[in-house]
């Protein structure tokens, strides 16, 4: 198929690049870990994984790599299946944590070997491998060694080894979970300016909520090998559908204390708080109401707890209470009078709080 010239002088196929998943399970001897998925990643989407430890995103990108075997169900790229594709015949590119860079060869050797093996010739490679190193800042580091790079560095050598193949997919495993907090800032930034340039369909796994919400069109959070939720970042995080959801989307988490339905309010810590907007629920009903940190403020009626850790961060400040028995957080934008071990009463406004089905932990 003939390839068409983009702004980057990559050749870009005119193929579809969506991923399509359909009842995808995955069994480690009698142990199932991966449970029936249905997923659809639009071309050219920035797609998220997302997830506690263990709870199968890194197996589910590794499936559509080809580097796990498919128990059952279907994985599609465009409109081929490649369920017994090996890696190479799949139009993807991966780049992992651990930068995985041949330590005897130089940058640019590294980023251009998979064109050296595909038998593309040395102008052709040298073209593109410059191109990319342009648009990564790496040209300078050309005939460097990987032993004389930053972590930063080398992870823009993975990324441009990725870019130079012009794969209809790109997959990334937890790239930035090496780097220090400032650098993964800086660099999360890049990933998403690189995708909005080249458009190239991409399917990253973290387990950073924070890099999640600010890198993806789309996030798919998952726990125990089955899909919770698939949304926008702020539909997630503005309307989870469940409690597992509520608070693993926000940073700090919300709070979801457990109460009961009693006269139009739900009675939560020797508090009555206010049905969320729009909200019918019947009397009597063990609830969990959610409330976001930053939905708290201080009132004349509401939950009385006791400060317990004030956290400055510059710009906001965290405060963890107990109310009986119980933390919970509260984010004020301005600087708090108070101090460890003061009482204060605080109450959610009932247009942003939530509520969540005890029994099902599913949104009401």
């Amino acid at each position: 198929m003939t390839g068409i010239e983009n702004s980057q002088g990559f050749k870009g196929d005119k193929r579809l690049a969506e991923v399509t998943i359909r009842a995808l399970r995955k069994t480690y001897g009698g142990l199932q870990v991966i449970h029936g998925l249905d997923l659809d990643i639009p071309d050219g989407a920035f797609v998220v994984l997302v997830g506690p430890s263990g709870c199968g995103k890194s197996t589910l990108l590794r499936m559509i790599a080809g580097l796990e075997e498919v128990t059952g169900g279907d994985v599609r790229i465009g409109e081929r299946r490649v369920n017994n594709l090996p890696p190479s015949e799949r139009d993807i590119a991966m780049v992992f944590q651990n930068y995985a860079l041949y330590p005897h060869k130089t940058v640019a050797a590294n980023m251009g070997f998979a064109l050296k093996m595909r038998g593309m010739d040395q102008a052709a490679i040298r073209k593109k491998v410059e191109h990319a190193a342009g648009i990564l800042g790496l040209t300078p580091y050309l005939d460097r060694y990987p032993r004389a790079l930053s972590g930063g560095q080398r992870q823009r050598v993975a990324m441009g080894r990725a870019i130079v193949r012009d794969p209809q997919v790109f997959l990334f495993d937890e790239p930035l979970s090496n780097l220090d907090a400032k650098l993964r800032v800086q660099m999360r930034t890049e990933i998403k300016e690189l995708h909005q340039r080249l458009k190239t369909t991409t399917v990253y796994v973290t387990h950073d909520q924070i890099e999640a919400m600010t890198m993806a069109d789309k996030i798919v959070v998952m726990q125990g090998g089955r899909i919770e939720q698939v949304g926008a970042p702020l539909e997630l995080y503005d309307r989870p559908a469940n409690a597992f959801v509520a608070a693993f989307i926000g940073s700090p988490s919300m709070n979801l204390l457990e109460g009961r339905v009693s006269g139009g309010n739900v009675e939560v810590a020797g508090a009555r708080l206010p049905l969320p907007a729009g909200v019918s629920v019947d009397e009597g009903r063990e609830v969990i109401y959610g409330i976001r940190p930053e939905h708290l403020q201080e009132a004349a009626e509401g939950l009385n707890g006791t400060v317990a850790v004030i956290e400055p961060t510059g710009s906001e400040t965290h405060v963890v209470l107990r109310l009986a028995g119980r933390e919970i957080t509260a984010v004020f934008r301005n600087r708090v009078a108070f101090g460890p071990g003061a009482t204060i009463t605080l109450a959610p406004d009932a247009a942003t709080s939530h509520l969540f089905d005890k029994a099902t932990g599913q949104r009401i």
